[in-house]
């Protein structure tokens, strides 16, 4: 009896290590896990560890480098030279040799301009990194509020669906009492039929919506995510007026200092091709040792070893080119012309979406508080149409239209909190101000 206590014990602690806990999040906690967590951030992430070691890759190359080398010959057959009858071999039958080199670069301009590039490429990935940061911010954020919206889209169709159920009860059964036409009947299950479909719809896009979050932030998509914020709180959170006043400081927007980025490295490249035009200038020194043997018998410490040293200078001089190195460097030229061009266009783009972010924010604050009235006044409307119906003194289409109109009302105030979420989102994206 102990023994199968224990067995049924161990099944239950399994089954439960097995059930993944529910993660509660807020907004702010959901976006911290997505930037350690999102696929594309990790990416980005190792993108500036690879940019780092290419950078130690390049300022490697105009450091010392000492290499060492074996050389092993066995002489299958000599060489041999005669003088009269006498035939003199030449040469050892084993020869090993073993040398070690230092080399170091003295100058070379196409070296100075790979370090400079190293810092550039660089930079480059940390500006990658940090415009790959704000993207995910902003995809949780619409994410999550997708989210908050099908949930809050979910109850408020529950409610209404017990509502209309309710009143279809009782016109139903004022009807079979003979004091209401049948049609009031048919209207109301019409309304109903309506509201449980979209009610199904809601529920799946829900599932989707979940899904679609978990894949944002980087959790396995059918994992259990509780949200702890609600929408409409949210949303209030979110109404910042003074970020409406706000700058437009494009040296700070990510995408313009990307552009610079692109100029700064077309302005290396020029330097790179000119740079083929100088003068580069390598030292080196080697010693070896050699050893001649008639058999293979190298550890042997009595034979001989000869040494060997080398000390040398190279110089190389570009003289002529064909042309090659002019046509190089114009080309490189026209390309920094052209970054000068889209930097400027950046930078006449930003501002414009700056300024149609503000607006488009601005519109979403006041759309919220406009449909927020909205509601308001599409209630009053459905509780008298529905009072006015059931004291005989409203038609059952005029119900409809109140209902629909209340339906429509409370759909179109959900949609104008998450645009307040998500256009704030937008402008703080451009702006660069997240934290």
């Amino acid at each position: 009896m102990k023994n199968l206590i224990l067995v049924f014990s161990l099944i239950l602690t399994s089954i439960a290590v097995g059930q993944e806990a529910p993660t509660n999040m807020s907004l702010q906690e959901a976006i911290d896990y997505a930037l350690e967590n999102n696929r594309t951030a990790k990416n980005a992430a190792l993108d500036i560890e690879a940019a780092i070691k290419q950078k130690w890759e390049t300022t490697a190359t105009g450091l010392p480098q000492l290499n060492a080398a074996v050389d092993y010959q066995n002489a299958l057959k000599r060489n041999v030279f005669v003088f009269g009858d006498q035939v003199i071999q030449v040469g050892s039958k084993h020869t090993l040799t073993g040398t070690a080199t230092l080399s170091q670069l003295l100058f070379d301009g196409s070296y100075l301009v790979g370090l400079q590039s190293a810092k550039v490429y660089l930079e480059i990935s940390k500006n990658a990194k940090a415009k790959t940061d704000l993207e995910v911010r902003k995809a949780v954020i619409n994410a999550y509020g997708n989210v908050l919206l099908a949930e809050e889209s979910v109850a408020i169709l529950e409610r209404n669906i017990s509502v209309l159920e309710k009143n279809l009860n009782d016109i139903t059964k004022i009807f079979e009492n003979g004091l209401e036409e049948e049609e009031s009947v048919e209207q109301l299950k019409i309304t109903l039929s309506s509201v449980k479909s979209n009610l199904n719809n809601t529920t799946r896009l829900k599932d989707l919506a979940y899904q679609m979050l978990n894949l944002t932030i980087g959790k396995p998509i059918n994992d259990t995510t509780v949200l702890t914020e609600d929408l409409d709180a949210l949303a209030l959170q979110n109404i910042k007026l003074e970020l409406l006043d706000t700058d437009n400081s494009i040296e700070n927007n990510i995408d313009y200092k990307i552009a610079q980025n692109d100029k700064t490295s077309k302005e290396l490249l020029v330097k790179l091709e000119k740079s083929k035009a100088l003068p580069s200038l390598s030292a080196f020194i080697n010693g070896g040792y050699t050893g001649n043997r008639e058999s293979f018998n190298f550890t042997n410490t009595n034979e001989k070893w000869y040494g060997s040293s080398i000390f040398g200078v190279s110089l190389n001089v570009p003289i002529f080119s064909s042309g090659m190195r002019s046509a190089a460097t114009q080309r490189a030229k026209i390309n920094l012309e052209k970054a000068d061009i889209n930097l400027t266009e950046t930078e006449q783009m930003l501002n414009l979406q700056i300024e149609s972010a503000k607006s488009d924010y601005q519109f979403a604050i006041e759309d919220y508080q406009n449909k927020k009235e909205n509601l308001t006044l599409a209630e009053r409307i459905e509780t008298k149409n529905q009072t006015k119906f059931f004291e005989g003194i409203g038609s059952s289409f005029e119900l409809r239209q109140a209902q629909t109109q209340l339906y429509t009302a409370q759909q179109e105030l959900l949609q104008t909190m998450l645009d307040v979420i998500t256009k704030k989102a937008e402008l703080e994206t451009l702006l660069n101000t997240t934290n």
